[in-house]
């Protein structure tokens, strides 16, 4: 089956098939798939989907040709089923709720940014998404290349955040990240090396006793954003 079928079979019903009638439908096996991934990430395979629906593997290939066309279809029903903020305020305002909307999508999914891929999904979920987040960037002076590719910028700034943010959370339930702090920083400051590396020691210090630790996550995600968007303020209009 080709994957756009599949992506949009809601809008264009799937071809009855000869035989015995399938056992699952397509929204069940993507629903039970992205439950997998969401417990193993992206690690998982075909034979941990089965395992889950309780089906020797092969019967997956009755609905998908292969791992990479299900990943598409998990991806795209993530992306439609996505909480979204309602529009409101001007642009910086509504920019800023894009990128919310995408940390709070891969909080909920972390597989999603690890996915890398020049190739759209080209599916009723992505699309729609792509639609939606464009508006929140067509009242800038940008020419329409320039509009998808801050639109761009900001959703792959959204992503790498969302890879630090889980790596730190994963650190955090081991250690608290001031207690790291207070004993490695302790310790670096006994090797007496100020002199040596005078930037790393003062402004490296003052970073760390504002935020208690040696990076913040979510501090670089707020940063990034303002920086971002204040950039795109600076932009000249478009001249054609």
């Amino acid at each position: 089956m080709d994957t756009i079928d599949l992506l949009w079979r809601r809008e264009r019903p799937l071809p009855a098939r000869r035989g015995r009638p399938p056992r699952f439908s397509a929204d069940q096996i993507v629903a039970a798939a992205v439950e997998v991934a969401d417990r193993l990430g992206l690690a998982f395979t075909l034979r941990d989907v089965a395992g889950a629906l309780e089906v020797p593997v092969m019967t997956l290939y009755s609905y998908v040709r292969s791992r990479e066309q299900l990943l598409e279809l998990m991806a795209d029903q993530c992306r439609a089923d996505m909480e979204v903020t309602a529009p409101a305020g001007d642009w910086r305002a509504r920019l800023t709720a894009v990128v919310a909307d995408n940390m709070r999508l891969f909080d909920r999914h972390p597989w999603l940014a690890e996915i890398e891929s020049e190739r759209t999904v080209l599916g009723p979920g992505t699309l729609a998404k792509y639609e939606r987040e464009l508006a929140a960037v067509d009242a800038l002076p940008l020419s329409d290349v320039d509009k998808d590719a801050a639109l761009t910028l900001l959703l792959d700034f959204a992503r790498s955040s969302a890879r630090a943010l889980a790596h730190a959370r994963r650190e955090r339930e081991q250690e608290a990240p001031h207690q790291w702090w207070e004993r490695e920083g302790a310790k670096l400051a006994a090797l007496g090396i100020t002199d040596r590396y005078p930037l790393a020691s003062r402004i490296g210090s003052a970073a760390g006793a504002a935020r208690g630790a040696a990076h913040d996550a979510d501090a670089a995600l707020a940063f990034g954003v303002d920086v971002l968007l204040n950039g795109l303020s600076a932009m000249r209009p478009a001249t054609s």
